[in-house]
């Protein structure tokens, strides 16, 4: 990774679209680790973590990783689902936060000389494209190893530097909590139940973005 120690870093975690990279590539993120990580690249100013949240329901899954991130050195940016029926009758949920990030990048830009964005989304293209303007370098956090790539072409081009997702692995992975078999046999049902949430998706799809910190 190529980081000045006088360098203000920003980072902006698309957290749906972290997550399911990560998953593609079969590990969770520790994101003390990942914090931590960062911080010893220059001065971190910033640490923001962006998602979607079902409001109306009385628990929501991934709210013990939100409440951890609060506490411990990440902004929070989440806004409500929007909930919509398909084609095919089945009822959907959307939680889009790119023109938060985008909005963000820029408008702390004036306060950075680096931003960090953890997301393979080409829509955010352009606004890397402005960030880059103010003179601000740009480095991405992806993957292309997964099946298909996570990360646009049109974004990795863009960006100044491209961090394979999985290079990181041995720095910010979590380690496994179920280390036997009974612990596997409880946990399967749990995984089976969920799917990832990648921004639109079943409402139940955000579940599997639970907190892999706590």
């Amino acid at each position: 990774m190529d980081f000045n120690p006088q360098e203000r870093i920003g980072l902006f975690i698309d957290g749906a679209n972290l997550y399911g990279a990560a998953r593609s590539l079969g590990f969770d993120i520790d994101y003390k680790r990942l914090r931590e990580e960062f911080a010893g690249k220059g001065r971190l100013i910033r640490a923001l973590y962006y998602t979607a949240l079902v409001e109306d329901q009385e628990y929501s899954p991934i709210r013990p990783l939100v409440d951890w991130l609060d506490y411990n050195g990440y902004t929070l940016i989440t806004k409500p689902t929007k909930e919509f029926t398909d084609s095919m009758g089945r009822r959907k949920v959307k939680g889009d936060m790119d023109i938060e990030i985008a909005v963000d990048m820029l408008e702390l830009s004036g306060a950075l000389d680096h931003v960090v964005l953890f997301s393979g989304d080409g829509d955010f293209r352009r606004a890397i494209e402005a960030v880059q303007r103010k003179g601000v370098l740009v480095t991405v956090v992806s993957t292309i190893r997964s099946q298909p790539p996570m990360i646009a072409d049109e974004l990795r081009r863009q960006a100044d530097y491209f961090i394979e997702l999985q290079d990181l692995e041995p720095l910010i992975a979590r380690e496994p909590k179920w280390r036997n078999e009974r612990a596997r046999v409880i946990r399967e049902p749990m995984e089976d139940e969920y799917e990832g949430f990648d921004g639109e998706g079943d409402e139940d799809d955000m579940a599997d973005e639970i907190a892999h910190t706590v």
